[in-house]
């Protein structure tokens, strides 16, 4: 498998638009079951620290993470509390939430303004898989599998 993702399939699908501390960032929405208000997930003791807690979504415990801690982002910038939203991602049999400040458009990408990520930390568990000109700046393309830490787990699993 290519750990160069394939820009003309990542062009064939609309993506949700959130925001983290004033950045834009998308995830496919094929991969997004639901967007909940924002709550107080219940805190599992020792957990990661982008791990916010859990949440109970009908009958399932789903885990929450923190949008801003898990991209490096500053956790102390002020945030209107009233449009925080939690985006509820699937990979397989899995679901996460993803704690975002808030919500934004549908994006549906053109393939000539998707461009590979400029080169980061070399973290192995990047979640940016592309870039995206909008609106006079960027979207981050993220991988769901990447981003809730989830592409491990199915690896290992097969």
């Amino acid at each position: 498998m290519s750990l160069v993702p394939n820009l003309e399939a990542i062009a064939r699908e609309p993506w949700l638009s959130f925001q983290l501390d004033g950045q834009h960032y998308a995830v496919l929405l094929s991969r997004v079951s639901e967007v909940i208000r924002d709550g107080t997930p219940t805190p599992v003791p020792g957990a990661a620290s982008d791990l916010l807690g859990i949440c109970h979504l009908r009958g399932n415990i789903v885990p929450v993470m923190d949008g801003r801690r898990r991209l490096g982002l500053n956790v102390h910038a002020a945030s209107d509390p009233a449009a925080a939203r939690i985006v509820v991602c699937t990979h397989e049999v899995h679901r996460v939430g993803l704690r975002v400040d808030a919500v934004g458009d549908l994006l549906q990408p053109k393939l000539d303004a998707i461009e590979l990520p400029p080169a980061r930390s070399g973290r192995a568990d990047d979640p940016v898989q592309a870039v995206m000109g909008w609106h006079g700046g960027f979207v981050a393309l993220l991988d769901v599998a990447k981003l809730c830490r989830l592409d491990h787990a199915a690896k290992e699993a097969a």
